[in-house]
């Protein structure tokens, strides 16, 4: 912009010493002030919807000073109209210039929004694995008071059949402590590191045959993810096409999105995560990554198609 800004004070100061009367001066500084304020309108009213408007705008304002000099003073019209053409590109390059900036301005306001969100989805989904933990613990404390009530009944029994019995439900309480351990060593895994699961899901009825959403979730029961998302805010709970555990989550959501990038349904905010595409080809882009990984193609939209059965019978019964 200040490279243009000095092309627009060059083109200014070449012209202004081809005006010798007060009269024609005066007339060129009025018509300079005019153009600059009408230009910086146009640049504060720039968004997303309306670059083609603003473009317009500059034509459009440079016509018209063609026609207000055309109507006064002859003998300045041919270099008015020659200024008129030189300084029009230069306002159109500001405007592109400026509609870049700020598109370029939102993309890092977004990018904030979605770190923020990022990171209140992170520390939900830390709550949630914390109390997890501790509902494990409280059942964990269940089973070795058992297994201390069982080695004390066991020290002190004589009888043969007793004792393998006690043993045998020994064996049992510990082989659930153990399974208990894996389960909190699990959440320590998923709140200290990057593992949890990636999913593909669809909503026939919500969003048609060809949109997607593809996320991550480091929840223990990643369907408690999917359950959430077909809340009240859409009509149809969503069916999942596929459920990929990985070490590295964030990762592999990562690098699905950016081979899914030019498919992005919403390019400005990058929280939505659907893509255009259909469920073959996402099968495809799945399997290319994780051969192992499990991909269901059909849409079972189950809520959506008994929806559309009684509407029909009604239809009919009508």
């Amino acid at each position: 912009m200040n490279a243009n800004n000095r092309e627009i004070r060059k083109l200014l100061k070449a012209y202004e010493s081809r005006y010798t009367t007060k009269a024609n001066m005066t007339i060129y500084n009025l018509m300079i002030i005019g153009l600059q304020a009408e230009l910086q309108n146009i640049l504060y009213t720039l968004s997303y919807t309306n670059l083609d408007k603003a473009l317009e705008n500059a034509k459009t304002l440079i016509n018209k000073y063609l026609t207000i000099c055309g109507k006064g003073n002859a003998s300045i019209l041919p270099t008015i109209t020659r200024f008129l053409a030189e300084l029009e590109p230069l306002f159109l390059n500001a405007i592109q210039i400026e509609y870049k900036y700020y598109i370029q301005k939102e993309r890092e306001k977004e990018e904030q929004r979605r770190i923020k969100e990022q990171m209140r989805q992170e520390a939900e989904e830390q709550r949630l694995l914390e109390q997890e933990k501790k509902k494990i613990e409280k059942e964990e404390e269940k089973y070795l008071n058992e297994i201390a009530k069982n080695k004390e009944l066991l020290s002190k029994e004589t009888d043969n059949d007793k004792i393998l019995a006690l043993q045998a439900k020994l064996k049992e309480l510990e082989e659930q402590i153990q399974k208990l351990e894996d389960q909190k060593e699990e959440i320590v895994k998923r709140a200290n590191g990057r593992a949890g699961y990636v999913y593909v899901i669809s909503n026939l009825g919500s969003f048609g045959e060809n949109m997607f959403k593809v996320g991550m979730t480091r929840r223990l029961n990643p369907y408690e993810r999917i359950d959430e998302l077909g809340d009240a805010s859409v009509p149809f709970k969503f069916d999942v096409h596929a459920m990929i555990f990985s070490d590295n989550a964030v990762d592999l959501e990562q690098k699905l999105h950016q081979i899914l990038d030019k498919k992005r349904v919403n390019k400005v905010n990058l929280r939505k995560e659907f893509f255009y595409s259909s469920v073959e080809e996402l099968q495809s882009i799945v399997q290319d990554i994780d051969p192992t990984a499990e991909f269901t193609t059909t849409m079972k939209a189950l809520e959506y198609r008994q929806s559309q059965s009684i509407r029909n019978d009604k239809m009919q019964s009508a």
